[in-house]
């Protein structure tokens, strides 16, 4: 079962990949945050800490992408975009 929740998962976890694959230290603390609430969700299916740190997320890869478009994908944008509304 795909619930708007698990896509929110999803896109979180691809949102901690591609802040880890950018590798400045900067990014450490959303990238421990989103595991962590990655971990949290799988345990009691809360979204909540997902929902917080997706959009400081999302905003995130947002200010990225225009500095560097290549670096972040329109896929991830677009589900980040589509799991947080």
């Amino acid at each position: 079962m795909d619930t708007k929740s698990e896509r929110l998962r999803d896109a979180c976890e691809k949102a901690a990949h591609a802040f880890h694959k950018l590798e400045p230290p900067e990014f450490g603390e959303i990238i421990s945050k989103l595991q962590f609430c990655i971990g949290s969700y799988n345990y009691d299916k809360n979204p909540a800490g997902l929902v917080e740190y997706g959009f400081q997320a999302l905003e995130m890869l947002r200010e990225i992408k225009k500095k560097y478009p290549r670096k972040v994908s329109k896929e991830l944008l677009a589900a980040l975009e589509d799991s947080l509304t």
